[in-house]
């Protein structure tokens, strides 16, 4: 066993701990945390793959901006931070569910690729990937952008008694 492969056990270990724990958490605030360990655990992932540029994405795409984006709307909004009675709920048919899901994507994926080895493409450089985000991909890019800068205006004005009284009024 190489130090590659200790490293991709280890942190997938922290991905799949840290993420059932975003699910399981009665905190909004903790699950918000929990979810950001999840995701530099991901990120720690392909950095072992040997995937940087999509490590660097990682980090700052969900962790710089999504899950910053979640945890200032939920403190904006003025929701409860403390542990929430109504995010409990029962844990046996949840744990149904996603070890049905599990088990039909192990399934779906063993029939899929039916352990064949399949060539590497040729390595990726920056001018390709370039060439694909802000080409071929440049519409959802925008589209994604606006999305965020929408629930971020959204987040202010509910956040503010005065635009929302305003809003109320009319």
């Amino acid at each position: 066993m190489t130090v590659a492969d200790v490293l991709l056990l280890a942190l997938g270990v922290v991905a799949v701990g840290s993420g059932a724990l975003v699910v399981t958490s009665s905190h909004l605030v903790r699950s918000g945390f929990y979810l950001v360990v999840s995701l530099g655990a991901l990120a720690g992932l392909y950095l072992v793959l040997g995937a940087e540029l999509v490590a660097w994405v990682q980090i700052l795409v969900y962790i710089g901006a999504v899950v910053v984006l979640l945890l200032f709307a939920v403190m904006l909004t003025r929701a409860p931070i403390g542990p929430s009675a109504d995010l409990d709920r029962p844990a046996l048919p949840a744990a149904l569910v996603g070890a049905g899901a599990g088990l039909g994507l192990s399934a779906l994926f063993a029939d899929a690729f039916r352990w064949v080895r399949y060539p590497a493409p040729d390595p990726a450089t920056a001018e390709r990937m370039g060439e694909e985000i802000f080409g071929a991909w440049v519409l959802p890019f925008e589209v994604l952008s606006i999305l965020l800068l929408s629930a971020l205006v959204g987040a202010i004005i509910l956040s503010r008694p005065d635009l929302a009284a305003r809003e109320g009024s009319s």
